[in-house]
């Protein structure tokens, strides 16, 4: 997985639930499958905390919990416009042969105002047209697209991008309409079930916000 793509997990999840523990971050991160998806090895989440700390895009606070110390972490306001300029990149710019990045900042998306995500979404459904209208058409095969096995494997890809295309527009048409909801301080209409590690989070959170005098 590209580094900006670590970074953008790793500042959007301690964006989300900071303060928050090293532990709390891989495991929340695990719970989404991103050694599927994402192709991050769980055991370099603490390497990428360390090092965001270092750059000065999260604060590390070693606080005394109880009767153990634990290292919390929170994103700081350089740590934030990194985060800023990462998603609306990932969300706005098109690799059809690549959507990790994509799909990083979009598991994100209430980090991001609506008319954020509207206007990049916007940018985004253009340059897919634009994707898509570069692709040969389906009833072209010449032969400088190479043997027809080959060309049939290039509309596979331009399947793809048709496909994110009518996806992104219905999503687009969701947002406009308010079905789908994404901000935070929104009712979603939805909670995680009551046996969800979240809400353990939650609580540590709030003890963490009163060590810190936040």
């Amino acid at each position: 997985m590209a580094g900006s793509e670590t970074r953008m997990l790793l500042l959007g999840a301690v964006a989300m639930f900071g303060p928050i523990n090293g532990y709390q971050i891989r495991r929340e991160l695990v719970s989404w499958e991103i050694d599927k998806w994402a192709h991050v090895n769980p055991g370099s989440i603490y390497n990428g905390l360390t090092t965001l700390a270092r750059q000065g895009h999260l604060e590390r606070h070693d606080l005394v919990d109880g009767t153990r110390e634990v290292a919390v972490y929170e994103i700081t306001t350089k740590g934030r416009a990194e985060l800023l300029q990462l998603m609306v990149r990932a969300l706005e710019e098109v690799d059809p042969y690549d959507r990790v990045a994509f799909h990083t900042a979009f598991a994100m998306l209430p980090l991001l105002d609506r008319a954020q995500v509207v206007h990049s979404l916007e940018v985004r459904k253009r340059v897919l047209q634009e994707t898509l209208d570069g692709f040969p058409s389906p009833r072209h095969v010449g032969p400088e697209y190479g043997p027809p096995h080959a060309f049939r494997s290039l509309m596979l890809w331009r399947d793809s991008v048709a496909t994110e295309l009518a996806w992104l527009a219905a999503t687009l048409r969701e947002i406009a309409s308010g079905a789908l909801k994404f901000e935070q301080g929104e009712d979603w209409g939805w909670e995680p079930p009551s046996d969800d590690p979240g809400w353990q989070m939650n609580v540590d959170r709030e003890r963490y916000r009163a060590l810190l005098d936040r």
